[in-house]
C-alpha cells in the first residue's frame, strides 16, 4: 500500500501535501519578495537604484503585472490538462520564473524590466493552476479533510510570503543600500536575485522528491485515462451535473473579483499610504515600508492552524460544515470591514501629505491587514478546495485557471483604483472598495443555498 493510501486510511493528510507545501512556499517567497519591492523599484529615481517612473504609471504597470500573472494560468492549465500533465508544467513554470527574476537582477533598465516581467507572467501560468490541482488529486476519497488540507497548504504559501519581504526588504533597503556622493542608492537588484534563488530551491525540492511522495499523480495529462495498461483519450461530453458545477465555479469566480480588487491594494495604494501617512517609528528605528507586506502572511501562519482545525471539527460534527459559498461571503464582508477601520486613519491624516498635521498610528494599518487576512482565510483556500473538488476531471486545471483569472481581473482593477487615490483621494477610494466588498458579500450570502444545490446536481 502506498504512503498516500495509508494516510487516507488513517484519516491523516497525505504526505504529498507537505512536499507541495514546501514547493509553493518557495515559489511564494519568490513572488512576494519581488512584489514587495517592485513598486519601490519602479518609482525610485534612476540614480538611487530604481527606474524613476511616475507614480501613476508605475501603479498601472504594477497592476498589469499582478493581473497578467493570473490570466496566463488559463493557458497553462489548458496545456497541462491536454498535453503536459501537472508535474512537467510546474517545472517549466518554476524555471521561467527564476529566469525572470535573474533578468531583473542582471540589468537596471526598462528593457530588462519588461523581459523579466514577461518571463514571470508566462512562468506563473504554468505553475500556479497545476500545483493546486495536484493537491486536490491527493484528496480523492478523503473529502472531509480537503478544506483543512488546503488551509494548511495556504499556510505554506504565506510562510514564504512572510519571510520574503523581511529578507528582501532588508537586502534592498539596508544591506545593499549605500550613500554615493550624498545620494542614497538602494540594492533592489539583489532583492530580485534572492527571489530567483528561492524559486530555484523550490524546484530542486519538488523534482527530487516528487516520485517518492506523489507517485504517478500528475504525470499524465488529465484527458488521458489508463485502462488495462493502455492510455486512452477521454472525449466524453460533460454530464448535466458537471455543467452545473462548472457554472458554480464561474459564478463564484465573478464574485471574488471584488474581494481581490480590495485585497490587492496591499502592494500598491496601501504601500504608498503607509509610506507617506503612517508613523513607522519604533523606539527611534524606522520600520522598512516593505516589512508591512509581511503582516498578512504572518497572520495567515498564525491563524491558519486554528481555521484548519475549525473546518475539520465542523465537518465531523452532527450539523456539518458551513457551505463554501457562505464561508466566502463571510470573507468578503470581513475585507470590507477592514477598510472601514482604515477610514478612521485617513480621516485623521487627510489625503495630502504636504498639509498633514499628524501621521496615523501604525495600529490602524495592522488591524486592517488582520481583517483582510481573516477574510482571505475564509475565501481563498476553501475556494481552491472547492474548484479541485467539483471541477470535471478533464477540465480541472483549466477551471483552476479560471478561478485564478479572477485575481488577474482584480489586480488590473486594483491598479486602476490605486491610481485613483492619487487624484480622488484615499478616503473616497477606500470607502468605495469597502462598501462594494460588503455589498457583494451579502449578495453571495443570499445566493449560497442555490449554489450549493447546483453543486449537488448529478
Amino acid at each position: 500500500m502506498s504512503a498516500n493510501a495509508q494516510a487516507l486510511n488513517n484519516k491523516k493528510h497525505p504526505p504529498g501535501l507537505y512536499l507541495l507545501f514546501l514547493t509553493e512556499m518557495w515559489e511564494r517567497f519568490s513572488y512576494y519578495g519581488m512584489r514587495a519591492i517592485l513598486i519601490l523599484y519602479l518609482t525610485t529615481e534612476l540614480v538611487s537604484g530604481g527606474l524613476g517612473i511616475d507614480s501613476s504609471v508605475a501603479l498601472s504597470i504594477y497592476g498589469f503585472y499582478t493581473g497578467a500573472v493570473y490570466f496566463t494560468p488559463l493557458v497553462g492549465g489548458w496545456l497541462a490538462d491536454r498535453y503536459l500533465g501537472h508535474r512537467l508544467s510546474i517545472t517549466i513554470g518554476g524555471t521561467l520564473m527564476a529566469l525572470g527574476n535573474i533578468a531583473l537582477f542582471a540589468h537596471q533598465s526598462r528593457l530588462a524590466l519588461f523581459i523579466g516581467l514577461l518571463l514571470l507572467i508566462i512562468g506563473n501560468g504554468f505553475f500556479k493552476p497545476n500545483i493546486s490541482t495536484l493537491l486536490g488529486d491527493l484528496y480523492k476519497g478523503n473529502e472531509s479533510r480537503r478544506d483543512a488540507g488546503f488551509t494548511i497548504f495556504y499556510m505554506g504559501i504565506n510562510l514564504g510570503a512572510f519571510f520574503a519581504p523581511l529578507l528582501i526588504g532588508f537586502l534592498s533597503e539596508d544591506l545593499f543600500a549605500s550613500t554615493v556622493n550624498g545620494v542614497m542608492h538602494y540594492g533592489f537588484r539583489y532583492g530580485f536575485l534572492a527571489s530567483a534563488i528561492g524559486m530555484i530551491i523550490g524546484q530542486v525540492i519538488f523534482n527530487l522528491l516528487a516520485n517518492k511522495y506523489l507517485g504517478d499523480i500528475g504525470k499524465r495529462p488529465a484527458t488521458i485515462e489508463v485502462a488495462d495498461g493502455k492510455e486512452i483519450k477521454n472525449n466524453k461530453p460533460l454530464t448535466r451535473g458537471e455543467k452545473q458545477r462548472t457554472w458554480v465555479i464561474i459564478i463564484i469566480t465573478c464574485f471574488v473579483v471584488f474581494f481581490w480588487a480590495g485585497f490587492e491594494q496591499a502592494g500598491s495604494s496601501l504601500t504608498l499610504y503607509t509610506k507617506d501617512f503612517v508613523d513607522r517609528e519604533v523606539f527611534g528605528w524606522t520600520m522598512p515600508i516593505s516589512w508591512f507586506q509581511s503582516l498578512n502572511p504572518f497572520f495567515i501562519v498564525l491563524l491558519a492552524p486554528a481555521i484548519s482545525a475549525l473546518w475539520v471539527k465542523l465537518a465531523n460534527s452532527k450539523r456539518g460544515d458551513i457551505p463554501v459559498p457562505t464561508k466566502m461571503a463571510m470573507g468578503m464582508i470581513t475585507l470590507g470591514l477592514g477598510y472601514i477601520v482604515l477610514l478612521f486613519a485617513v480621516f485623521q491624516t487627510g489625503n495630502d501629505a504636504a498639509t498633514m498635521a499628524q501621521k496615523a498610528n501604525m495600529m490602524f494599518i495592522i488591524v486592517t491587514y488582520l481583517m483582510h487576512t481573516l477574510g482571505e482565510l475564509f475565501l481563498s483556500p476553501v475556494g481552491l478546495s472547492l474548484v479541485s473538488r467539483i471541477a470535471p476531471v478533464k477540465l480541472a486545471s483549466l477551471l483552476m485557471g479560471v478561478w485564478l483569472a479572477s485575481s488577474g481581473i482584480a489586480n488590473i482593477l486594483a491598479g486602476q483604483l490605486a491610481a485613483f487615490t492619487q487624484s480622488l483621494g484615499y478616503f473616497e477610494v477606500f470607502a468605495v472598495i469597502g462598501g462594494l466588498a460588503i455589498f457583494f458579500g451579502l449578495l453571495l450570502l443570499a445566493l449560497s443555498k442555490k449554489l450549493v444545490a447546483m453543486m449537488e446536481t448529478e
